[in-house]
């Protein structure tokens, strides 16, 4: 009896710590992605972005209606994003990922060179929805209020 009961507890005690060690690992996935992601929108490198992403991504800028199919359609894209801020700037705020599917709340901040071509600088809160194939960005949805830039880049009247 007393050697069931040891048995029963050792058992537990591998349980816990194969469910701890499970959790550090999706952890561990989630930051990683989170992490090359902002630090690829900050290298403003269209080629250091690719790699991220799956060959037939579907990336999707909700704001201006704007998709990209696969990487070529997604390398203009960040060419053109990197052009029209050549500040521009992502902070992670949070983020969540698991079971292939997650989010990442950031804020982008820069000056307007391109879209409005006003020159003033601009910050906007948005999330990215993710779906992940073998470690790799495979759809991504940026959603974020395109009135708040510009009101602050003198577009719209400011709030009151």
């Amino acid at each position: 009896m007393k050697n069931i009961s040891i048995l029963l507890v050792a058992a537990a005690l591998l349980t816990v710590h194969l469910a701890a060690q499970n959790k550090d690992k999706a952890a561990s996935a989630q930051s990683t992605v989170a992490a090359k992601w902002i630090a690829a929108w900050n290298s403003h490198d269209p080629e250091k972005l690719i790699p991220i992403f799956t060959p037939d991504v579907t990336y999707e800028d909700v704001a201006f209606g704007q998709v990209s199919h696969g990487s070529d359609e997604l390398r203009e894209f960040a060419a053109s994003e990197f052009e029209s801020s050549p500040d521009m700037k992502l902070e992670l705020v949070s983020s969540s990922i698991q079971g292939g599917h997650g989010f990442l709340q950031w804020v982008f901040s820069g000056t307007d060179k391109g879209v409005f071509k006003t020159g003033k600088k601009f910050s906007v809160r948005g999330v990215s929805i993710l779906e992940l194939r073998d470690g790799k960005i495979s759809r991504s949805q940026d959603y974020y209020d395109v009135a708040t830039v510009m009101r602050q880049v003198g577009l719209l009247p400011a709030d009151h």
